[in-house]
């Protein structure tokens, strides 16, 4: 059983999945005083955008860390790929119609840049990199 339950915490299907139920739900109850389907709407969009972000998010983190060293190696993954999330998520939602942007995006970007920061952190320190270097 535990088996089972690791392989599937370790599969990137559920973590897609779990993206894009979570994010999607969060999008909905942050449109909720709107007229359906607004919300409805701004769910999907948000499951579909945090899903795929999701399935690239640590590619990404993987090829930032490479091409940074010292210091700038531990927040310029992390940052870059937050501004290029919510770059990405403002633009779409502002297309599709989402009428609570900020409020849509905002636990969806906090959860993907705690995971992007927290994912650098472990390549940082596995590389042996430290803080004394710039």
């Amino acid at each position: 059983m535990m088996a089972r339950l690791r392989a599937l915490a370790g599969s990137g299907v559920v973590h897609v999945i779990f993206a894009f139920v979570a994010m999607g739900g969060w999008a909905v109850f942050a449109n909720r005083a709107h007229p359906m389907p607004r919300p409805l709407f701004a769910g999907v969009v948000q499951g579909t955008l945090s899903a795929i972000l999701t399935l690239c998010l640590k590619s990404i983190i993987d090829a930032l860390s490479r091409r940074f060293g010292g210091v700038t190696g531990l927040w310029a993954p992390p940052l870059i790929a937050c501004l290029a999330s919510t770059g990405i998520l403002v633009t779409i939602h502002a297309l599709s119609g989402t009428p609570e942007i900020l409020r849509t995006i905002a636990v969806p970007l906090i959860v993907s840049t705690i995971y992007a920061a927290t994912y650098n952190y472990s390549i940082f320190r596995q590389r042996g990199d430290n803080l004394g270097q710039g």
